[in-house]
């Protein structure tokens, strides 16, 4: 018998209330973006409060901040949906194009929205006059409590699960196919990597290595960080079932003769060569 550990009964669902006919629930997952979101925020606010850990002071005050959110907000809903289309299933929305604005129906790509926020940053820094690179650093200090908990509200969800294991801590998720074993809850390696790791060297870098006053370091940081923390988890996360074919258990995006990177893993590679490069540059300034 494999030693494995019971998914907990926890409820995707916060509360709930049935009104007139409609259902209306907050979930955990919308709960992770909120309070990642205002978590950041503060962490955003108290960088800018501090005009010495900028060189030549801080790049806004915190009152343009309502602004900047709209964009960010705008950036992760747009580039999240459009880069799962793009990326996952655009066979499926080619045909059904009407279901791509439906995102209450699920699907969301982090790469998507990460190239939506890029966008949205681009362009409020182009409106609002502020410094890309220090803005940009600031977004990046301040991007890593929502994929944090976003990654806890995925386990809760009991969704994104691993491949099967027989590590000890494997858990056995309800939604996985019938009869599968133990899985991996990559989901919490994720939260843990990419968000409380990353998260917190990020902040000792602004706060306590003065690297807001290397412009561009936090942000190839947080391009590296992210990226090989998310190369490594996707070997031992459950591929999407439309990349796994009889020919390609192991669901490879690109492979040959069973060798090759997952889809996850593909889209991440720019991410770390591009993040490297950038810190490599910062440092040498």
């Amino acid at each position: 018998m494999i030693a494995a550990i019971t998914f907990p009964d926890i409820s995707p669902e916060i509360f709930s209330l049935d009104l007139f006919g409609f259902h209306f629930a907050l979930r955990w997952y919308a709960m992770g973006y909120i309070v990642g979101i205002m978590l950041g925020w503060q962490l955003l606010k108290a960088a800018l409060k501090r005009d010495s850990l900028w060189t030549a002071g801080a790049p806004m005050v915190p009152a343009k901040m309502e602004d900047l959110l709209t964009y960010i907000v705008m950036g992760v809903i747009a580039g999240g949906r459009l880069g799962y289309v793009l990326f996952y299933k655009p066979a499926y929305y080619l045909a059904n194009p009407i279901e791509i604005p439906q995102i209450w129906t699920g699907g969301m790509s982090f790469h998507g929205g990460f190239i939506g926020v890029i966008v949205a940053v681009y362009l409020f820094s182009r409106r609002h006059n502020v410094a890309l690179p220090k803005l940009a650093d600031g977004i990046a200090l301040a991007a890593t409590p929502a994929i944090l908990l976003v990654r806890i509200a995925n386990f809760i969800n009991a969704e994104l699960w691993g491949r099967e294991t027989t590590v000890p801590w494997g858990v056995i998720f309800p939604t996985a196919p019938d009869g599968s074993g133990p899985r991996h809850p990559s989901q919490l390696y994720e939260a843990g990597l990419e968000g409380l790791l990353l998260g917190t060297i990020l902040i000792l870098l602004a706060f306590r290595f003065g690297g807001l006053k290397k412009p561009w370091l936090l942000t190839g940081t947080f391009f590296t960080g992210y990226g090989i923390a998310r190369f490594l988890v996707e070997f031992v996360r459950q591929p999407d079932a439309q990349f796994i074919t009889e020919g390609n258990p192991l669901g490879l995006a690109f492979h040959m003769n069973g060798y090759g990177l997952t889809m996850g893993q593909t889209l991440t590679l720019p991410m770390i060569l591009i993040g490297s490069s950038v810190v490599i540059w910062a440092l040498r300034r």
